[in-house]
């Protein structure tokens, strides 16, 4: 056969002077930036994991008795199942069964409470680089809850796309869309961007955001800014003081009413802050968790290890400025 046979007929759109020039720049670009030897920076959602998920305890302080009984019967692939129960408590349920599978590509995750509420978890890998999420929460009621969230894992980069009850079946577009990108400029610094639209019904025009971050990371410290909507600012500091030690501090600033006109009654905006400061301890089988804020208020959390299947959670936080206070009992987990 001759060589007019085999070609494609859609060469053209590669075998040309200008396709020719843009692949060599690209090249070139990819080279200069292997050069730099650039590390990818996380993601806009966890800029701040360090201080907000690590150090400080928002996510795991709790009120009541909780007793959680975990059996795992296999590890590759793993599966466990679990049963949780808690007393008086005002955020988790008396009882929940939840039921747990992973493999290298694949991890489901699901939870159903005495109350009906089921909530899920499948995450899917197509590629090393490239992982698609998805979370559903359904609730008596007619409640429901469907996040999808496409996320992919560049070099230097990550880009994620994210949906939170999408629908078009109004007529129209309906739901929130969260984009973001973050990009490692130096080997310290990274800049990122994030938009979101959403639309709550048709008979409502559509909303838009923009905010920026930036992410510095040190030998021993990381600092995070980021610039939101709606003139809100907030920035975080972390840094390790030792091997077991670690400290953060977090400040936020709303700047509400920037554009609006100042008033007879007032002035024409109005300025809001907290400032957070907490510590991180590990010990051989224990973590201390302490943090306070400018409102006065003081929270801490231990969580011991008695035995290999056994630990003790404590958790307690005092509110200056209420004149309140939560001692909660112990959490045991076997």
């Amino acid at each position: 056969m001759s060589t007019l046979e085999k070609e494609s007929p859609f060469g053209f759109l590669h075998n040309n002077a200008v396709s020719a020039a843009l692949s060599e720049t690209f090249r070139g670009l990819q080279e200069r930036r292997s050069a730099l030897g650039l590390s990818n920076p996380g993601t806009v959602e966890n800029i701040a994991r360090e201080v907000q998920r690590d150090v400080f305890l928002n996510n795991y302080t709790f009120s009541g008795l909780r007793a959680d009984l975990t059996k795992a019967f296999s590890i590759t692939p793993l599966f466990q199942v679990s049963h949780a129960f808690s007393i008086g408590s005002q955020g988790l349920p008396p009882y929940a069964f939840g039921a747990l599978f992973g493999t290298s590509k694949i991890f489901m995750q699901g939870n159903l409470d005495n109350d009906g509420q089921l909530s899920s978890r499948f995450n899917y890998r197509w590629t090393p680089s490239f992982v698609t999420k998805t979370q559903i929460q359904i609730a008596p009621g007619n409640q429901a809850m469907a996040q999808f969230d496409n996320e992919y894992t560049g070099d230097d980069f990550t880009a994620s796309l994210k949906t939170l009850n999408p629908s078009a079946i109004d007529g129209g577009l309906t739901g929130i869309f969260i984009g973001s990108y973050l990009q490692s400029v130096t080997p310290s610094l990274a800049l990122g961007i994030e938009a979101i639209w959403q639309r709550a019904a048709m008979n409502q025009g559509p909303e838009t955001a923009l905010s920026y971050s930036a992410k510095y990371k040190g030998s021993d410290w990381i600092a995070s800014a980021q610039l939101q909507a709606q003139g809100a600012v907030s920035t975080t500091y972390w840094r390790r003081l030792s091997d077991k030690v670690e400290v953060g501090a977090e400040l936020n600033l709303q700047f509400a009413g920037l554009s609006g006109a100042g008033g007879l009654f007032g002035p024409a905006f109005r300025k809001e802050g907290t400032a957070t400061v907490g510590a991180k301890y590990d010990f051989r089988m224990s973590t201390f968790r302490a943090q306070v804020d400018s409102s006065g208020k003081l929270s801490c959390l231990l969580e011991k290890r008695v035995a290999p299947s056994v630990q003790l959670t404590f958790a307690a936080d005092m509110d200056q400025a209420k004149v309140s206070s939560l001692i909660p009992p112990h959490d045991p987990e076997y």
